[in-house]
């Protein structure tokens, strides 16, 4: 089943238990995937986009989504 919800850097920030400055700053960076939306100029991933790049970030160790 897929995650089709539409996620914020508030919403990223939260699930990775990071502030919402450091999203945007790994996205900056070239850290985080390219955006599947940007909607008025605000970026937005699918729930999923973001679950499968938390999963295969370094420094992940086996982590679990909760």
């Amino acid at each position: 089943m897929t995650d089709r919800r539409l996620w914020s850097y508030k919403e990223i920030a939260a699930h990775i238990r990071v502030q919402p400055d450091t999203v945007r700053s790994y996205r900056k960076h070239g850290l985080l995937p390219a955006p599947d939306l940007v909607e008025n100029g605000k970026p937005y991933w699918f729930a999923d986009t973001i679950r499968t790049w938390v999963a295969r970030r370094p420094g992940n160790r086996g982590r679990r989504d909760g």
